[in-house]
């Protein structure tokens, strides 16, 4: 079979062969081979990997000036900041497990983050109007005045938070605004404080403003919510900035009200700490729940930066378009590292953008008739997992994300593929024996669990979960752990 070519941030699946890897170290196109070892049709996955290994960080390559000058060598040395960041796993893995697909292989992926619903009619016929009515030019750095506005209308009516236009910068997605809003705030040294399990990319941001990581575990018995007073023994004269998401990636979680009163008391305390809440699943959530601004809070909106976009709950993630809200200062910051790098947001999403908004409160039926669906899908595999023994998870209350804690079956060796040792090794299994795409708890900071994404069809979950229990049910008697 012809192998699928592809280039992308290889992340760090190690190469076991027979098995797919996702390398760190990859830094050339690599190409994927499938053989007839891993069923009656595709019975092994090797990855046919061109790896470079390197004694030191410099690396030089020959280049000749003239046929009649002395090679030279080249100097194609990194920033030290840049070899400091790790790939997104998530997109690794989506890239490859989309690899396989392209080449026949029928994976089921559930690494993404991406609901599998069209963009909602209104909002895609005004990008089409956008587009027919010429305006396809450059908005204003921050975002065109017409989207600000909807966008302080929304975060009043919706979040009981005052803001201005001149406080709210539109970007090519919520990942962006973040970034930014790291960068602006934080010097070298700075301590960025992460709640784990945490989103992939919160820590490398960090590391891209010359801070430092400080991440605070939560527990699946407390479901995976931070503990007050582990933050309260954490913070020092270094510490900048905390990054809350409620509700969460990867673990569904969300913080109930008073819990933020208390991690909002223990703020106060300290001048220096500000508040990044990334908001993005914010309409996604299921009832009981309820949704709390982290900036609604007594005291806490000159300490908060809110993020949220278009993404998750308006099925918008191509569109690209996040933003951040704030005190003007740092917002303005952002606004700055924004002109100089992509400026404004595409105007087609900005129109696009403020029809999603117009359709009525938390997006309206469309948006509740997906929540309605995440919820039955979740509902789904909280049934279907909890019928394995020694499988732990947390119910999630909002997004579309379980986070299973499949550490029983750590220390179990099985014939033909090896030891399943960690979460990393579990899901190779899994590739492998059910051609499922999870993605490993190491890359949210808990190795004890994997996340399954469930914006994907209930049938397509159905499929899955059958080749998960299948899966697990031909593993041997699991060691202690």
């Amino acid at each position: 079979m012809a192998a699928a070519q592809f280039s992308s941030g290889i992340s760090s699946f190690t190469n076991h062969s027979p098995a797919i890897a996702f390398d760190s170290s990859l830094t050339s196109a690599s190409s994927i081979s499938f053989s007839n070892n891993l069923n009656p049709t595709l019975l092994a996955i090797r990855s046919l990997e061109t790896r470079r290994h390197h004694k030191s960080s410099t690396v030089c390559s020959a280049v000749t000036i003239d046929n009649n000058s002395e090679p030279m060598e080249l100097d194609t040395t990194l920033s030290p900041r840049v070899n400091s960041v790790k790939p997104s796993k998530t997109v690794a893995i989506t890239d490859q497990a989309t690899a396989l697909v392209e080449a026949g292989v029928p994976v089921i992926r559930l690494a993404a983050g991406e609901p599998d619903f069209d963009t909602p009619a209104v909002i895609a016929e005004a990008g089409i109007n956008a587009i027919r009515e010429g305006y396809t030019r450059y908005t204003p750095n921050a975002g065109t005045l017409e989207l600000r506005t909807a966008i302080c209308k929304k975060l009043k009516e919706e979040n009981d938070l005052s803001y201005t236009p001149d406080q709210i910068v539109v970007s090519n997605g919520a990942k962006q605004s973040i970034l930014q809003a790291v960068l602006a705030v934080c010097s070298p040294g700075d301590e960025v404080i992460i709640p784990a399990p945490f989103w992939v990319s919160y820590p490398e941001m960090a590391r891209l403003a010359d801070a430092t990581p400080v991440i605070l575990p939560a527990s699946i018995s407390e479901n995976f919510l931070l503990d007050p007073k582990l933050l309260e023994s954490k913070i020092t004269e270094k510490s900048r900035l905390l990054i809350l998401c409620s509700p969460s990636n990867p673990t569904g979680s969300v913080y109930p009200k008073k819990l933020l009163e208390e991690i909002a008391r223990v703020v106060a305390k300290h001048p220096r700490l500000l508040v990044l809440s990334d908001e993005i699943y914010e309409h996604i959530i299921y009832a009981p729940a309820v949704h709390t601004s982290f900036a609604s809070l007594p005291g806490m909106w000159e300490r908060t930066l809110t993020v949220n976009g278009f993404s998750k709950a308006f099925a918008m993630t191509g569109w690209r378009l996040g933003y951040i809200a704030g005190p003007k200062h740092f917002v303005a910051a952002c606004n700055k590292i924004q002109s100089q790098s992509t400026s404004g947001a595409s105007s087609i999403a900005q129109k696009a953008a403020v029809a999603a908004l117009g359709m009525g409160h938390a997006g309206g039926e469309a948006v509740a008739h997906m929540v309605t669906a995440f919820r039955e899908r979740r509902d789904f595999l909280v049934s279907a997992f909890g019928e394995l023994e020694g499988v732990k998870m947390s119910e999630p209350q909002g997004a579309f994300y379980l986070f299973l804690d499949f550490s029983y079956y750590y220390g179990t060796e099985v014939e033909g593929f090896g030891l399943i040792k960690d979460s990393e090794s579990l899901c190779r299994y899994f590739l492998e024996q059910g051609q499922v795409a999870l993605v490993p708890g190491d890359a949210f900071g808990d190795d004890t669990c994997i996340r399954i994404s469930y914006a994907a069809s209930l049938s397509t979950l159905q499929a899955a979960a059958e080749r998960i229990k299948k899966a697990i049910l031909t593993l041997k008697s699991p060691a202690s752990v």
